[in-house]
């Protein structure tokens, strides 16, 4: 452990006692906690250049002081109970420098919108307001088994920087083969680029195709992470309604510079882009010289018909970058995701990934490559799909059963939410007073959001307690709900 311990040989005040003042600060600051192990007496005297006595010295008074404590073989340590007499400065916040009060941030700093942070699920609650993937179905025995191989292969090459910032080879040509069969896009490993996650995608789009100033339009409701990068880069964002087909062509902004849609199952109404109307919207591109950005986020979950081309390969005269991520098929925490572009512009997003963080992590892309080629992604995925389709269905079978025409359900039967309309609903769920939690859609409207649409996420939950939850929303929201269950129609 280093302590950041400033001696000024140049002070009359002698260095044990510079050396005491700066250690019992941090005790009393917080900076080093109770029990923390501190720096042997000879390791802190040559982090220092000073003498062992003086470091001894420092300790015992410490010590006498009820500061630290030594055990005997151990090493010394701070105290679990410091002095009572100075204990109210404990958690004192420390005054601002002038420096911190002067400092002016960047325009792009001022634009950036703060994440509200996620409120805890109370114990015994159940949380509808979730839209991860299932962990007791990942299969973590061969994920550990395939990383476990690729980390003991691997030897000197992860203490290597990559040397191509457009990521691993073989797992850009494992997802070019990946896309080719599911999405219906013809691509080279070359067009293929690794990022952390789509949400760096976004930010890399926004730094290549965009200048500040320049219009951008989005769908409304939509997702809030990409009206949030547009605007921190100094774009005019323009948001576009959505209705049963997707983003509404005829509402797009002349002078557009990107389109950003999710066609394949849009956040949050869950409605999939029609063929006249992706048709629709590349014919728009084209007349307009608009670059269209396609978030492909969970399009692997399809229950009811195979998924409709993606933009990316029906424009073969119009720009479109196309977004995919791991989160939803594998889990979150991978942080990987890819960007496929055109063979003219992968080479400069390549090099805006350079600027940004040189390479995404080698030891994940390796074995993520492994599990692709072995097919184990494919049979995650198949075997998910069928999970998931179940779980809608106990979902949907559950607010059809408590609440009826009370509850409309909007979207396609894709992904891993609904979007539900509730009639006769008079208040918010209280996940402390009401044992359940859910998302309401207004967060993901830019303007003109109605009432009591709420995002129900299911697949993380299991069947039993996605009847329980709704169950509960049903008590909670009675009597008026009560009304208008199938069962009492007249």
């Amino acid at each position: 452990m280093q302590l950041p311990i400033f001696l000024d040989r140049g002070s009359r005040v002698p260095l044990q006692r510079q050396m005491y003042d700066a250690i019992r600060q941090m005790v009393l600051t917080g900076e080093l906690r109770p029990g923390d192990r501190l720096p042997a007496s000879r390791e802190l005297a040559e982090m220092l250049d000073v003498s062992r006595v003086t470091v001894s010295l420092t300790y015992d008074q410490l010590t006498a002081e009820g500061y630290l404590h030594a055990r005997r073989g151990s090493g010394t340590f701070v105290s679990s109970q410091i002095p009572d007499a100075l204990g109210e400065t404990r958690h004192r916040t420390l005054p601002r420098t002038v420096s911190q009060a002067r400092i002016r941030l960047s325009k792009y700093a001022d634009r950036l919108l703060e994440e509200p942070a996620r409120r805890q699920v109370p114990a015994g609650a159940i949380d509808l307001s979730c839209f991860a993937p299932d962990y007791e179905g990942f299969p973590m025995a061969e994920w550990r088994r395939t990383l476990g191989r690729r980390l003991r292969r691997s030897g000197k090459l992860l203490f290597q920087y990559a040397g191509d910032a457009c990521g691993y080879e073989p797992l850009r040509q494992a997802i070019a083969a990946y896309v080719a069969k599911s999405r219906a896009i013809r691509c080279t490993s070359e067009q293929v680029l690794i990022v952390s996650g789509s949400q760096q995608a976004l930010d890399l789009c926004a730094r290549v195709l965009i200048n500040q100033g320049d219009a951008v339009d989005i769908e409304n409701p939509g997702y809030p992470g990409s009206h949030g990068v547009f605007r921190a880069h100094g774009a005019r964002v323009h948001t576009v309604p959505v209705d049963q087909d997707g983003i509404v062509v005829r509402q797009l902004k002349a002078g557009t510079r990107v389109i950003y849609v999710t066609p394949s199952h849009q956040f949050p109404t869950g409605a999939s882009m029609s063929l006249a109307r992706r048709v629709q919207l590349i014919d728009w591109a084209r007349q307009h010289d608009s670059i269209v950005i396609e978030d492909d986020y969970d399009s692997e979950y399809r229950y009811h018909r195979a998924p409709l081309p993606a933009l990316y390969g029906l424009a073969s005269d119009v720009p479109v970058v196309y977004i995919g991520t791991f989160s939803k098929v594998m889990y979150p925490g991978i942080r990987l995701g890819y960007l496929i572009t055109s063979a003219t512009l992968a080479h400069r997003f390549a090099a805006a990934k350079l600027m940004m963080d040189r390479h995404t992590s080698l030891l994940e892309q390796m074995a993520l490559a492994d599990f692709i080629e072995a097919g184990l992604l494919e049979r995650h995925v198949r075997r998910m799909r069928r999970l998931y389709q179940q779980r809608r269905m106990a979902l949907v079978s559950a607010l059809d059963h408590h609440f009826g025409q009370a509850a409309e359900i909007l979207g396609d039967q894709a992904g891993m939410h609904i979007l539900v309309r509730f009639r006769n609903v008079e208040r918010e769920p209280d996940p402390a007073r009401d044992g359940v939690r859910l998302t309401s859609a207004s967060k993901y409207y830019f303007s003109n959001a109605p009432a009591n649409e709420h995002v129900m996420g299911f697949t993380a939950v299991t069947e039993r307690a996605l009847r329980e939850g709704v169950s509960r929303l049903q008590r909670a929201w009675s009597p008026r709900a009560k009304g208008a269950k199938r069962g009492d129609r007249g």
